[in-house]
């Protein structure tokens, strides 16, 4: 564990430096060597206190976040702990932060964690997240939609920013809608796991012994099916899950928001809503660079100017949003794992 800990941050840590580098020339080229002095300066008059509670905000946001995923798993008759739960879904942010391949190494990460210490079949541990995902995106999506009615009604933005906001929504809306079709239709993934399985094994062309691959494939995908069944057909039990998935994005959303408070500059809720949209939105796709760091700030940064905000405003307001819910949960990740470490050091059950 701590070599492969060591690995991925030496791999990661370097290409998220370079991201910063990045957006600071991207500051350099559209603000000037002046609008670089004045966003470090605008970083110091921020309110501390104000700005302590924007990391409050994100603790709760990921223990909510993880209260529904951990609802979800008490659904299914997978017994394990909120501390748990907790504990994989701060590593899971970690391991996605490392490496790019964003929402998808992080929620391997979890399942193998929860499969391995408790006694189901896998198939019901990726039901629990991939209905937490969609439960999630879904949440997600309407906030996407909602300040966008009201962004497009207030601002009357031209067409290209319109096609943008349109294009995002339609981009999550198809991810739900993928996600939700291959969960209910178990024979189209059943080809799929098949056919990966095939190519794999003409690749090898012998030398892979997958028939013992393809019957645990098989045995995970009918857990996984009867999982969503469980689900599907008890709506009750998404009730709480629906509550704290839709608490945790309002912490989430409230970081961003303490953030303008804590530099004093007042900025619609709508609008808010409709930035940390976008980002999260676009985090979720794996375009190649950790923590999605220079690509996330440029974005988040371009919003905010067209907004209406000043460009060293937006940048400052970039920089400590990300501080908050990139930077900290990236130290956060990194004391859960190390804390495993310890726990397993101590003869715990991890």
């Amino acid at each position: 564990m701590i070599t492969e800990k060591r690995q991925l941050m030496k791999r990661g840590i370097p290409l998220l430096l370079i991201g910063l580098l990045v957006f600071v020339f991207y500051l350099y080229f559209f603000g000037g060597i002046a609008s670089l002095g004045d966003v470090a300066k605008k970083l110091q008059t921020a309110n501390p206190f104000y700005y302590s509670i924007a990391f409050v905000s994100v603790i709760l946001s990921i223990l909510f976040y993880s209260s529904a995923w951990h609802r979800l798993m008490k659904s299914l008759s997978i017994e394990t702990t909120l501390r748990k739960a907790f504990l994989y879904v701060c590593i899971g942010n970690f391991v996605d932060l490392l490496v790019p391949a964003e929402s998808v190494s992080g929620e391997a990460s979890k399942a193998y964690l929860m499969s391995k210490n408790s006694n189901v079949n896998s198939g019901k541990v990726v039901a629990s997240i991939v209905s937490h995902r969609i439960l999630s995106m879904t949440v997600t999506l309407g906030g996407l939609i909602i300040s966008s009615v009201f962004f497009i009604v207030k601002y009357r933005p031209p067409g290209l920013i319109l096609d943008f906001i349109i294009l995002t929504v339609s981009c999550t809306a198809l991810s739900i809608i993928l996600l939700g079709y291959l969960s209910v239709r178990e024979e189209t993934t059943k080809k799929i796991v098949n056919w990966v399985i095939s190519l794999a094994a003409r690749i090898s062309r012998g030398r892979w012994k997958l028939t013992s691959l393809r019957s645990k494939a098989q045995k995970m995908l009918k857990a996984f099916h009867q999982g969503i069944d469980i689900l599907t057909t008890n709506p009750r039990a998404l009730v709480w899950p629906v509550i704290f998935s839709i608490t945790a994005w309002f912490f989430h959303v409230l970081a961003f928001f303490l953030v303008f408070i804590s530099i004093d500059f007042e900025l619609s809720l709508s609008a808010i809503v409709l930035v940390y949209s976008i980002s999260v939105s676009l985090s979720g796709i794996p375009i190649g660079i950790p923590g999605e760091v220079g690509f996330m700030e440029i974005v988040m940064t371009t919003l905010y100017t067209l907004l209406g905000v000043p460009i060293v405003i937006s940048a400052a307001a970039t920089l400590l949003t990300r501080v908050a819910t990139m930077w900290f949960r990236l130290v956060l990740g990194y004391a859960a794992v190390q804390w495993i470490g310890i726990s397993v050091l101590l003869g715990g059950k991890q």
